[in-house]
This record gives C-alpha cells, structure tokens and sequence, in this order.
C-alpha cells in the first residue's frame, strides 16, 4: 500500500475512475472545471495506491471558522467496491488525522448522507461524532453531480 497526497489538476484528473465509483456520469471536462475551482481553496487529495492501482481516494479541504479556528474538512471519502475492508480508508484517515495535527488543525469535519449507515459505522470507529444537522437548499437540481 502507498499513500500519496495529490495537489495538481493532472494528477487528480488520472484518478477520475476512482472518481466515478460515486459519480458515474461525471465527464473528464466537468471534473477539470471543479479542480480549477477548487484547487485555490486549499483542495487537495490523499489517493491509496495497490502498486499503480488507485483503490481509494478521498479530497480534502483546509480552512479557518471563527467558531472552529483552523480544521480541516473530507470530501467524497472512496474506496473501490472490490477493495473495501482492508483498511484502505482507515489509512487515509490515519493520514488526514496525521496531516491536520502538522498543520494544527483544531478539528475534522465531514459529511455523511442519512442513510450511509456503513460509513456512519467506520466514521464512528475513527473517533467521528455527530454534532448537528447540515442543512440544504437545493437551486439547481440538474446541476449536481
């Protein structure tokens, strides 16, 4: 197992597979569009390789609340369907734990839809807790992904 932290448009766009376990129809062109949205923002990506076989990937935002100070937040945590439980997720957020203590990260935030009651287990397992409600409202439904 190797875990690499990506920062560059190229080295995130190879790894678009990865990316389409969660978002089937995303294209080449739609995904570029958001790293060179997001990429500015202080995102990046922690991807677990089996040799040159990306089997997990997960993006990472760095940002400042005034009620949290500095934390860092997961974004679309992913692991490869025939590689699961094998501790490829926990080894990215070993890493994300790792990275956000160097840069002295108050805390790690992240999202889980209602019903995601397996992630809701291993997020748990990671020392995760709840603490509220994250609230939508949706403008454009044909726009998400």
């Amino acid at each position: 197992m190797k875990i690499i932290e990506l920062s560059t448009i190229p080295e995130m766009l190879a790894q678009i597979d990865m990316m389409r376990h969660l978002y089937p129809t995303f294209t080449l062109e739609k995904y570029e569009s958001y790293l060179e949205e997001m990429i500015p923002h202080n995102y990046k990506q922690v991807a677990v390789f089996e040799g040159e076989i990306c089997v997990g990937i997960s993006g990472f935002w760095t940002g400042t609340k005034l009620w949290s100070g500095k934390y860092i937040e997961i974004d679309n945590f992913i692991v490869h369907p025939e590689h699961r439980s094998k501790g490829y997720a926990k080894a990215m957020t070993d890493y994300i734990d790792i990275k956000a203590k160097e840069i002295n990260c108050t805390m790690i935030v992240l999202d889980a839809f209602n019903g995601n009651y397996i992630a809701h287990r291993f997020y748990y397992n990671q020392g995760f807790e709840p603490r509220g409600f994250h609230f939508l409202k949706i403008l454009n439904e044909a726009g998400l992904s």
